[in-house]
């Protein structure tokens, strides 16, 4: 046997080898169902790994935005007129939220954790100082003692509207946007706290949320199943709310919004528990979008997150008391913020009824400035980048005994939203690409093999055809006479034979008869 030979005997079984192997790796997804198991086995908040520690101290910088409508015509709106309103801001604070008094529990397969909140003004990112600029905007106090005694007796409204009108308190309240937002002594609930020591004298939309957290939490681990990675257990030792008029809508469901079970597929919704907004949201898949380099699936509220319960009856339970219901695009949260009217929705209201825009000149709603979303890299489950958008609004309408009040359209009046956006940064998306680039590499790897095994079967063919063609080649060669005589005629009969001269490796048919 030849070294050509060989060498085509060689390359045909190494190529059915690759071929047979990475073909059943193929069919059997032996690579894929690895990793996979890999993962919901491996991505569990244990000490040692990397997952808990980011999960712990996360490292993407996380900035909230705070934008105030200032009121440009109060006069007006209380004379009965439509109020106008312009936006101001942003205001950027950066948030540390490192989770602290994190302990285990049942043999790891939950954890506590306190997450508590700190903001540090950046002024780079902001429009100005909030210790400086002005806002004119309504005095939630104001409304919240309205609201609170509107069962009251008419003359005992008229004797408070009396009182806060010679303390100087009036329905809108200008202040410096630090103010308003990280509190103040108010005069009006000075006067109350004497009355009842219980409620503070202090107010503000941020007022005693600087270092504090929204309540003690236990995770799920994933451990018993990794679809439950991250999930909420308890929030403040309670499995569901009670401050809702449906079962359904006092879940407690799906995570904190920092981590989410690896493999998300498209087609599901994911929940997050927004303790902020006293219930659980869900996202839908909405697209797939790239961010620093890394794939990722975009997730957003839908439509019928905020839908009147006319459209979508599973609502109904946010209604409180039953049947108190407002229309698309807005929850009344007072339930579990005691006080005033406070009202959510999106910002500018998006995705709102449009009763609700038009009520208040200035308003804008646009996908692109307003809507909330969540960036996931559906492998690990890790969010790549987050904006979580929220108004604040206040229900203001007249309120028999208190005269200002007496020309007032009710109007659900926008106060302040916030822009809360985080990315992941550099050091941890090019881990993260390393990462996706080795689950990649692996789980394409029968894919190489059955690749490399059809470059082989590529070169087998040509060396084959070109052993045939060698050979074909040297069955088709035939040496004729070497001779330096020249051909003399013969009167004999044998004379007219050829004189045959030289070597030869064949004959022809016809001299084969001949011999």
């Amino acid at each position: 046997m030849t070294r050509r030979s060989c060498a085509i005997y060689a390359t045909g079984i190494v190529c059915a080898h690759l071929l047979i192997v990475g073909i059943a790796l193929l069919v059997a997804q032996v690579f894929q169902t690895m990793i996979h198991s890999r993962l919901k086995q491996e991505i569990t908040l244990t000490e040692k790994s990397q997952m808990f520690e980011a999960w712990k101290n996360p490292p993407p910088p996380v900035y909230m935005e705070y934008y105030f409508f200032n009121v440009t015509n109060p006069v007006e709106f209380l004379a009965g007129g439509k109020a106008a309103v312009k936006q101001i801001g942003p205001y950027t604070y950066r948030e540390y939220r490192p989770r602290e008094n994190v302990t285990f529990l049942e043999n790891g397969t939950k954890v506590y954790a306190l997450n508590p909140k700190s903001f540090v003004f950046v002024r780079e990112k902001s429009v100005g100082d909030p210790e400086v600029d002005i806002v004119r905007t309504i005095n939630i106090p104001y409304v919240a003692v309205m609201n609170e005694l509107h069962s009251y007796n008419f003359l005992l409204r008229t004797f408070v509207s009396a009182y806060m009108n010679s303390l100087g308190v009036d329905l809108f309240l200008t202040r410096t946007v630090h103010e308003y937002l990280w509190g103040f002594k108010h005069p009006l609930l000075a006067k109350i706290h004497k009355l009842r020591p219980e409620v503070d004298e202090y107010f503000g939309l941020m007022w005693k949320k600087n270092g504090t957290h929204e309540g003690e939490f236990v995770f799920h681990t994933g451990e018993q199943n990794y679809l439950d990675y991250g999930k909420i257990d308890t929030w403040n030792g309670l499995r569901e709310m009670s401050w809702w008029s449906s079962k359904q809508s006092n879940m407690i469901n799906g995570t904190d919004g920092a981590v989410f079970h690896p493999l998300i597929n498209r087609n599901e919704l994911l929940y997050i528990f927004a303790a902020d907004l006293c219930r659980s949201i869900h996202l839908a898949y909405v697209n797939d979008v790239e961010v620093k380099g890394i794939q990722a699936y975009r997730f957003a509220p839908p439509n019928d997150v905020l839908m009147s319960p006319k459209e979508n009856p599973t609502n109904e339970g946010f209604c409180v008391p039953a049947g108190d219901c407002l229309g698309t695009g807005v929850l009344k949260v007072s339930v579990c913020r005691e006080g005033a009217p406070v009202v959510v929705s999106f910002p500018h209201f998006y995705q709102a009824d449009p009763k609700y825009i038009n009520a208040v000149d200035g308003l804008n709603p646009n996908k692109e400035e307003h809507e909330t979303y969540l960036d996931l890299q559906p492998t690990t489950g890790v969010p790549i980048r987050a904006c979580k958008r929220a108004q604040i609004n206040v229900i203001v309408k007249r309120v028999p005994g208190f005269p200002k009040t007496r020309f007032l359209n009710e109007t659900i009046f926008p106060v302040m939203f916030v822009n809360e956006t985080a990315t992941i940064d550099d050091d941890s998306a090019s881990q993260m690409r390393t990462l996706l680039l080795i689950v990649t590499v692996m789980s394409n790897f029968p894919l190489l093999i059955v690749g490399l095994g059809i470059i082989l079967l590529l070169v087998l063919v040509v060396l084959f055809c070109r052993n045939r063609q060698k050979k074909t080649a040297k069955d088709d060669t035939a040496y004729t006479q070497v001779s330096d005589k020249t051909d003399e005629p013969s009167q004999t009969p044998a004379a007219t034979q050829p004189t045959k001269n030289g070597s030869y490796i064949a004959m022809s048919p016809v001299e084969a008869l001949k011999c």
